[in-house]
């Protein structure tokens, strides 16, 4: 009897001896599988961060060049207001230059007319 209670406690502590060190099987696994998700969490998040820091970089650098270009606009759209008015000034000479030789050549046509009228008169007389 005491034999039979000395195997039922040495198959109990058998038992509970494998249910533990199946548990503790399984907790090291867990363990391990939860560092590695913590640790791809950890890369993935500084990947993140890395993509984050370059895009932040490139949207200065873009803004920067937005900046440049639109001064750029900015600076020729002053030159080509400046050349337009010099354009229309040249415009306005011109066209005052040219009613002005058409006067005159009027006027030299008619001075012409004149001078013919006269010399057929003075050969008339």
């Amino acid at each position: 009897m005491i034999e039979a209670v000395k195997n039922r406690i040495i198959l109990i502590l058998s038992i509970l001896t494998v249910v533990f060190f199946i548990t503790t099987i399984n907790s090291c696994t867990e363990t391990q599988r939860q560092k590695q998700d913590k640790n791809r969490e950890i890369f993935q998040r500084m990947e993140l961060e890395e993509k984050s820091n370059k895009l932040s970089q490139e949207k200065s650098d873009l803004q920067n060049k937005l900046n440049n270009l639109q001064q750029e606009t900015e600076e020729l759209k002053a030159k080509l207001d400046t050349t337009q008015k010099a354009l229309l000034q040249e415009e306005l000479i011109n066209k005052s230059l040219k009613e002005e030789l058409d006067k005159i050549t009027k006027l030299k046509d008619r001075l012409e007319e004149d001078l013919k009228e006269a010399l057929t008169k003075s050969k008339g007389k």
